[in-house]
């Protein structure tokens, strides 16, 4: 593929850079919306057990997401920096992508060691192969207008895994298990694995960098990491996406447990359907599966919309939609199915896009540190983003595992009225009141699109000197 100096990039391109999120998806969206079920359901731990590991691994990943991508800012190959994790690491990710959802015939404390040690490779995996991935959107184009056409090309993928995941897992789990949910878990990732290891290197074979460090920037990780903490604006982004995150993975970790324990099964009422029962994994996919679709809507517009008024009023407006929306289950029942439905729909169609702002701002962080210090070390800057959005699902899966413990959750039984209060208000109330905290942190966010078009338009001029010379 010819090189892009103008920043513009083909189709081909873009598309084959959405094949990596199509990917990892497959993972993350399980992550968001199932892996609590399956560890106190499927693996049967103890709500409170499985808590404390989800916060043990994410001190891990404290020390592990910014090594590694200190490790791939200073990665050179043939391939660019950041491309060729994706050929090294998609088969092992995929392996121990299997062995996660593999329920072991192991004694109480077996299992747990089981969990805690396949939890954390495949957190590492995804560290090592997402990390380069989501870095690979800084460099793809010095073009800032083009990062977010091609983050919302990444999104449109994410949100299609995503629906494929909400869609498809439970009744796969089902359909293969043949009555045997911990096998039809098993197999279902082998399926997902075949299909990871196609797309990331679809991503690797269709994608180029472009974006280098300055020439005269001296390896220091010392700087580098000097840099990235006195960025202001990467550290607003930051404080806004780990309670973006946490304001999703609340809700999204009893999404099942509130379909299952709360809303149950219900009889439709629609012309030609009516009097058929749905069981609550059915309602579950299909809750998950609209806002998946809802979501990929948004993102197709939210291009459009953040040129017309700017990417981070863009996220103002769109962001209280998705709050108030969530904050509105708490005065549903579960006889107003339609009205729940109404809501996803609204709260994706509007929160889905957000994560497109999102990456495409820590880009323009990336440009801000350049344009301030002189020094560029995007797979640091994306490292320690991808980590902020690590922890904020994995605080949130803790808070929600937590309160379900502490209300007297029991797995496959009927909850107490505490127990059903307390996944109502994890699904509603907690989570918008986390939202709004989040909307006050991005207002001191310092990067409008005029401040971003005049950092890049001397960074260009900075470079095009540098090549003179």
């Amino acid at each position: 593929m010819a090189e892009v100096t103008s920043g513009k990039l083909k189709m081909t391109e873009k598309i084959s850079y959405g094949f990596g999120d199509l990917a990892s998806v497959l993972y993350w969206q399980t992550f968001m919306l199932y892996l609590t079920y399956f560890y106190t359901d499927v693996f049967l731990i103890p709500a409170g057990l499985a808590a404390t590991m989800f916060v043990v691994s994410r001190l891990w990943d404290g020390v592990n997401d910014p090594i590694m991508g200190i490790i791939a800012d200073r990665t050179n190959t043939r391939w660019g920096k950041f491309r060729p994790y994706l050929l090294w690491l998609c088969v092992p990710f995929a392996v121990i992508g299997v062995l996660t959802f593999t329920v072991p015939d192991l004694g109480a404390t077996g299992k747990l060691i089981w969990a805690y040690v396949t939890f954390v490779l495949i957190m590492m995996l995804y560290t090592g192969i997402n990390i380069p991935y989501t870095a690979l959107l800084g460099v793809i184009s010095p073009d800032s207008n083009e990062r977010t056409t091609v983050s919302s090309v990444k999104f449109i993928f994410a949100f299609a895994a995503g629906a494929i995941v909400s869609f498809t897992l439970l009744p796969m789990v089902k359909g293969l298990g043949g009555g045997n949910e911990a096998r039809g878990w098993q197999l279902s990732f082998v399926c997902y694995g075949i299909a990871a290891i196609i797309f990331f290197l679809i991503a690797f074979r269709g994608t180029r960098e472009r974006v280098q460090p300055p020439k005269s920037q001296e390896s220091s990780v010392k700087k580098d990491l000097y840099e990235l903490i006195t960025n202001g604006p990467w550290l607003i982004l930051l404080a806004t996406t780990i309670t973006f995150i946490l304001f999703v993975a609340v809700r999204s970790s009893v999404t099942v447990h509130y379909f299952k324990y709360v809303i149950g099964a219900q009889e439709l009422k629609v012309p030609f359907l009516s009097g058929r029962i749905l069981d609550f994994d059915l309602l579950a996919s299909l809750f998950n599966g609209v806002g998946q679709i809802s979501s990929l809507l948004g993102v197709l517009l939210v291009s459009w919309f953040a040129q017309k008024v700017g990417k981070k009023k863009a996220f103002a407006i769109l962001f209280v939609v998705a709050i108030l929306s969530t904050a509105a289950f708490y005065i549903l029942s579960a006889e107003q199915l339609p009205l729940i439905f109404l809501c996803q729909i609204t709260g994706s169609l509007s929160g889905g896009p957000l994560s497109v702002l999102l990456w495409a701002m820590y880009a323009d962080t990336a440009d801000y540190g350049e344009w301030k210090r002189g020094r560029r070390a995007t797979g640091l800057v994306f490292s320690a983003s991808t980590m902020s959005q690590k922890f904020g699902w994995a605080f949130g899966a803790f808070l929600a595992l937590r309160l379900m413990a502490q209300v007297g959750f029991a797995p496959n039984e009927a909850q107490s009225p505490e127990s059903l209060r307390g996944l109502l208000l994890l699904f509603s109330l907690i989570p918008a009141g986390i939202g709004v905290l989040s909307m006050i942190l991005l207002m001191f966010y310092p990067l409008n699109d005029k401040k971003v078009e005049m950092i890049i338009g001397e960074l260009n001029e900075r470079r095009e000197a540098a090549e003179e010379k």
